[in-house]
């Protein structure tokens, strides 16, 4: 894995405080998006892109703003709120590659709003496969461009109208570089013999279907772990829902509704009255007193259900693995597998520089080793993998060896 800057690297970063063009307008209107259009048809080389939220603030993952650059056409700083279709800023750019720094984040934001690019340069990834220890935007560019990127707004309330300046100045320098930025690291992908690797990863995300959802969401509530009692649990599902539906209508986090804390807190008590829930100190705050009615009676309901309507300790049944701690009692053999692929897989990282993460999803890795194809060959391995998403690099490297270490393992 690549170093840490040295100190006489970081004292060179340049700091990056304004635009080359200057922090234009919002593009909020037809007419204005109409000459964007013009500029980015008639611009030239890659799209560089990013896509702003209100994580934390509103409900859902909404795309608030988006920047685009590309040469000849400028950066054009574009509120998809007042401008819900974008289509014809895409077909405009045509098979252009689009660039784009953590694009599985970006990229389903985009699509909402007609964007969808016909190719992706995805700069984070392209540090993980050359082993860069920070990945970051920032980090990124400041160890590889020698320039310094200000992230101090990168956590506001994008959904706030009008936008200040500072904020706009920041998400205009956010895709100022990434073109230059995509060159060198092509450039140095090429040179490690990874750039057919980060192709293959680029396709992945720009064609990855959305994430199923999860069957039983409110289980995520943090804190939930330490309850053991199935009647808790219940509480906590209830509130959860509870606290949904109200941050859905309101169109504010679920967080800033009604705390984790809170629910958990709310579970662990099991009060049977307002004035028992307002006693914990969780629901001391004024908002949360205000509404105090409505998440006593999710309690109330939870408490009032019959034992075989209780969620269950364990959550839903998946067709997944167990929990690997259990692996050595229930199948040793299983385990024994896990321990070798565990130990390639990190052996590889070490080599290659590339993240383990990177080399294998782990859920795919775990699914092979408890219930490996039989017989175990290299060619049955490979097919397990590529149906649990590997691309083709990943199945090159690691369907061999796998394959043998079952053999060894049995």
């Amino acid at each position: 894995m690549s170093a840490a800057l040295p100190p006489e690297t970081a004292a060179a970063v340049v700091p990056l405080t304004e635009p080359a063009d200057g922090v234009g307008e919002v593009v909020a209107t037809e007419a204005g998006l109409r000459r964007v259009v013009e500029a980015f048809a008639a611009g030239t080389g890659p799209v560089a892109a990013d896509a702003e939220r209100a994580s934390g603030y509103r409900y859902g993952q909404r795309t608030y703003l988006v920047q685009l650059r590309r040469a000849g056409a400028g950066t054009a700083l574009v509120d998809p709120v007042a401008l819900p279709d974008l289509s014809a800023l895409g077909a405009a750019v045509g098979d252009a590659e689009w660039v784009l720094h953590a694009a599985s984040q970006d990229l389903p934001g985009l699509a909402e709003h007609g964007l969808r690019p016909a190719r992706v340069f995805d700069t984070e990834l392209a540090a993980r496969l050359l082993g860069m220890e920070r990945v970051g935007l920032a980090a990124v560019v400041a160890e590889v461009l020698g320039l310094g990127l200000a992230k101090e707004h990168s956590a506001v309330d994008w959904s706030t109208r009008p936008l200040p300046v500072d904020w706009l100045r920041y998400a205009a320098l956010d895709v100022e570089v990434l073109v230059e930025l995509r060159e060198r690291l092509g450039a140095r992908l090429e040179e490690a013999g990874k750039a057919e690797w980060a192709a293959q990863e680029f396709e992945a995300v720009r064609t990855a279907e959305p994430p199923a959802p999860r069957p039983e969401p409110w289980r995520r509530t943090s804190g939930t772990h330490g309850l053991r009692d199935r009647r808790q649990l219940a509480v906590v599902r209830s509130l959860w829902h509870a606290r949904d539906t109200s941050a859905r209508a309101r169109d504010v986090a679920p967080g800033r509704v009604l705390p984790d804390r809170a629910i958990v807190a709310a579970a662990a008590a099991m009060p049977r009255n307002v004035g028992q829930l307002v006693a914990l100190p969780e629901f001391a705050g004024k908002a949360t007193r205000r509404r105090a009615a409505v998440w006593q009676r999710a309690v109330d309901e939870a408490l009032a259900l019959p034992a075989d309507r209780l969620p269950s300790l364990r959550g839903p049944r998946t067709d997944g693995p167990p929990q690997p701690r259990a692996w050595a009692d229930r199948d040793p053999v299983a385990a024994r597998r896990l321990t070798a692929a565990r130990e390639i897989v990190a052996a590889l990282s070490e080599e290659l520089a590339v993240p383990v993460e990177n080399l294998l999803q782990p859920d795919a890795l775990r699914r092979v080793c408890w219930a490996p194809p039989e017989p175990v060959t290299t060619e049955a391995v490979g097919e397990f993998l590529r149906g649990r998403g590997a691309r083709p690099w990943q199945v090159e490297l690691l369907a061999g060896r796998l394959a043998a270490a079952f053999d060894a393992a049995a």
